[in-house]
């Protein structure tokens, strides 16, 4: 297989490519899932943080190696918390944008074609994966931003021939994401299979092979979380999200056989390999969404597979769109990215239309809760433990800022990502349903309300909504916010 090798100029521009994503998908370093990523990173950097509920982000942190390799990089470089975040999600987007360059390098002889699949992938960072409220990828650093490229990067070894890249990309996967790396395991292991002609493959049993200790029986508390989740099974899922997930199969055996009519490299091998590797943990999905027997099965979200395919099938749809109609026209281009892109960016704003677009390190905070957060960091005890609406993540206005990720201080339970992670790791049910049901009737407490939350948690401070609670010391307030103590 001929190898093309990446020049500096390409990666120069791979650069300006990736700057320009970010600036098309916006950065908001604390939002959704980095209020699980971010304190685990914290609480390495500084172990007096978070001395309460530290299971419901500790359980993630501890089946990575993604917050020690973080931290260790602060520490090194001397870099604030911030600005490393910032750093390594520059980093991941150009990992994401090489990892699909060499692929599309192989698959497309004219570098317009390539270059074209790499635009297209970085113009869509923040298209949502069907219904498994993934983006190809997030306006902030996780564990994903890391095994994304990983995936892609071990693929394109794979398909160069260089096994050994391939194997090593998968163990750095899986030390930053175990589950997306038995995803990424899968698809290569698809590509060797149709490859030698093998008529063996271990990916009929893979659901047999997985230790049934690591899923228990499912229990009424985490019944109920699942009901939070219902994009786990299929079963919940809308039309057009299950268009999401069939589409791929027909436009992928399209796109093969094309590959093979125009000789586009190792293209064809890519998208058969896809197709098998889809109809694997698709048929997974089909037997965990039945209710009963597999149901403790669902925490492995096998639809997840899609995470990938998706990268892959727009990669492919750009090379070709560039290959066959764009062509070296740069009118076309502009016809295509410009409204794109602008789309893109309307759409992004839109999901958070109270924050500003780029969140940067040492910029001052337009968004009321974050800025309440940021005064309980800098003026609240570190064992300060905090109450606040168990749905606050969800509210208007609130665009999904993390608490803990942003005031660095201990919370109740929430109803948004700490069922998440219950969800996930089904010991935190009992425990996050206990203090779900504590906070219910949140709207309507008052000061005896928060007391009987002190006593029977610690809990010493509030974050509430205007008007607020009566008998309530307040010493922080904005247009829409009061951070108080318990006395």
């Amino acid at each position: 297989m001929n190898i093309v090798r990446t020049r500096g100029k390409d990666y120069l521009l791979l650069a300006g490519l990736t700057i320009a994503a970010i600036g098309v998908h916006g950065y908001h370093p604390a939002i959704e899932d980095a209020e699980i990523y971010t304190p685990g990173i914290l609480k390495l950097l500084h172990p007096s943080l978070f001395p309460y509920n530290t299971e419901f982000f500790q359980s993630h942190a501890h089946m990575t190696l993604f917050p020690q390799l973080i931290a260790e990089s602060s520490r090194l470089t001397r870099l604030p918390m911030g600005a490393a975040l910032l750093v390594w999600h520059v980093f991941s987007v150009f990992l994401l944008l090489l990892g699909c360059w060499r692929i599309a390098r192989l698959c497309f002889e004219e570098k317009h074609a390539a270059w074209c699949g790499v635009a297209l992938v970085g113009s869509l960072l923040s298209i949502p994966v069907a219904g498994t409220r993934l983006f190809l990828m997030d306006p902030y650093l996780t564990t994903r931003s890391l095994s994304a490229p990983g995936a892609l990067l071990g693929a394109a070894s794979a398909l160069e021939e260089k096994y050994f890249g391939a194997v090593l990309w998968i163990f750095f996967t899986g030390a930053m994401h175990p589950l997306m790396a038995v995803f990424a395991a899968v698809y290569i292991a698809m590509i060797l299979l149709l490859k030698f002609r093998s008529k063996k493959s271990g990916a009929g049993a893979l659901a047999a092979a997985l230790p049934q200790q690591m899923f228990p029986p499912v229990t009424p508390e985490y019944r109920e979380i699942l009901q939070t989740r219902p994009y786990f099974f299929l079963t919940n899922w809308v039309w057009y999200e299950w268009l999401g997930i069939l589409a791929p199969f027909a436009i992928l055996g399209w796109f093969a056989r094309i590959a093979r009519r125009y000789a586009l490299g190792p293209m064809n091998l890519a998208c058969r390999a896809l197709v098998i590797y889809g109809a694997v943990f698709f048929a997974m999905a089909l037997a965990i969404s039945r209710p009963g027997r597999f149901e403790n099965l669902s925490e492995i979200q096998p639809m997840r597979y899609l995470h990938l395919l998706y990268i892959l099938m727009f990669l492919f749809i750009g090379g070709l769109l560039g290959k066959f109609v764009l062509q070296r026209q740069a009118w076309r281009w502009a016809v295509l990215f410009v409204p794109l892109c602008a789309g893109m960016a309307y759409a992004q704003q839109e999901i958070s239309p109270a924050t500003p677009h780029l969140e940067l390190p040492g910029r001052a905070p337009g968004n009321p809760w974050v800025q309440a957060f940021e005064w309980i960091r800098g003026n609240t005890p570190e064992d300060a433990y905090f109450a606040l609406n168990p749905k606050h993540m969800a509210l208007p206005g609130e665009d999904q800022h993390g608490f803990r990720a942003i005031a660095q201080r201990s919370m109740l339970a929430d109803a948004v990502k700490d069922s998440g992670a219950a969800s996930m790791f089904p010991a935190l049910a009992g425990k996050w349903k206990e203090q779900a049901t504590a906070q219910e009737g949140w709207e309507k407490f008052q000061r005896q309300d928060f007391l009987r939350l002190k006593q029977r948690y610690g809990v010493n401070w509030v974050v509430l909504e205007r008007p607020g609670a009566a008998g309530l010391v307040c010493p922080y307030a904005n247009e829409i916010l009061l951070v108080c103590r318990i006395e």
